[in-house]
């Protein structure tokens, strides 16, 4: 079972990707994860990797799948969320070749929707840990102000995340998200929710709109 989880930068993706992840048991696969541990690793695709990632340039879309369908070929789980990938319709069709591969298919992509202007507000109040890039902000305070609490971490806010840049940013991500919604839209498999409430509201949202009993860990 494969449900990718799309959202715009301030959706609460991750958060709720994580969340659902232990909820349904199922392996929680993040890219910029899959990047960190690929350079890590010091492997020939991390070298790939870090080449890019070093002058702030994107990934290429075929080294990204190639460390999703990595991780895929070792998980524990047979069950698992993608965060943050695919971005974008050729990302999208790139995935779905290479797991028909292998005689799989993404079962359900949730679309977690944030009005435009509830996502300035979040980014523009957002704080970010320095080491693992966790995020903190109104919704989700770290609890000491400064420190992440997963890994005590400096909070720092990116200059990015200023209310202008940030409406830029979002006109970028909405006009390669449009294309990728309805692509999945015409396979029956969109499950858009609601993500303007709280943590435990959206994540209670999504559970609802998976369903179907076989999503549901027993």
């Amino acid at each position: 079972m494969y449900i990718v989880f799309l959202g715009a930068p301030g959706a609460g993706k991750g958060t709720q990707a994580a969340r659902i992840a232990k909820e349904l048991v199922a392996e929680h696969i993040a890219t910029g994860d899959l990047f960190r541990q690929a350079i890590e690793a010091g492997n020939d695709l991390g070298k790939k990797v870090n080449k890019y990632m070093v002058k702030g340039a994107l990934v290429p879309d075929e080294i990204t799948v190639g460390l999703i369908m990595e991780r895929l070929a070792v998980l524990a789980q047979t069950r698992a969320i993608f965060d943050g990938f695919p971005r974008n319709l050729e990302q999208a069709k790139a995935l779905d070749g290479a797991l028909d591969k292998q005689n799989k298919a993404i079962d359900r992509v949730v679309y977690i929707r944030v009005a435009e202007d509830e996502l300035v507000r979040r980014l523009s109040k957002r704080w970010i840990c320095r080491n693992c890039q966790t995020p903190y902000g109104p919704d989700i305070p770290s609890r000491d102000g400064n420190r992440c609490d997963r890994c005590d971490g400096q909070l720092y806010q990116r200059p990015d995340d200023q209310p202008e840049t940030v409406r830029k940013r979002l006109k970028v991500y909405f006009s390669e998200t449009a294309p990728l919604i309805e692509y999945y839209r015409q396979q029956e498999k969109l499950l858009e929710v609601d993500g303007s409430g709280s943590v435990d509201s959206v994540a209670n949202n999504i559970i609802s709109a998976l369903g179907e009993r076989q999503f549901i860990a027993q």
